[in-house]
């Protein structure tokens, strides 16, 4: 079973993004072997202005991603993390370069049979 990963990243290289500060989510599309690909880059307005932000924004921000079952990020918050997980969408906090990421998250996902 394949599934999605949203990446929120600065430079294509690193989780480096906090989830409300994010522009960006780079998507990997992970097959039934664990291997991925980028899939696309979509754009965001930032969650988070000044340090608060409005159901509006969040929800867009959640539908964004909503055809992705995990999220890598730098940082979240506690709100953002609900409303993606009412979405079916869980949020790992990782600060590492995208292709280690990954590699951990896969394997645990992968040994754990996640999605069944």
């Amino acid at each position: 079973m394949s599934y999605k990963i949203a990446v929120a990243s600065s430079d294509g290289k690193v989780v480096n993004q906090h989830f409300g500060h994010s522009r960006q989510f780079i998507v990997f599309e992970v097959n039934d072997v664990g291997k991925w690909s980028v899939i696309e880059i979509r754009t965001t307005n930032p969650v988070c202005g000044m340090g608060e932000h409005n159901d509006s924004s969040m929800q867009k921000a959640v539908k964004l991603l909503s055809d992705c079952k995990i999220v890598l990020v730098s940082q979240i918050g506690y709100g953002a993390q609900q409303a993606l997980k009412s979405e079916g969408i869980e949020a790992y906090i990782i600060s590492n370069f995208i292709d280690i990421a990954l590699v951990e998250v896969v394997n645990y996902i992968g040994s754990k049979n996640y999605f069944e």
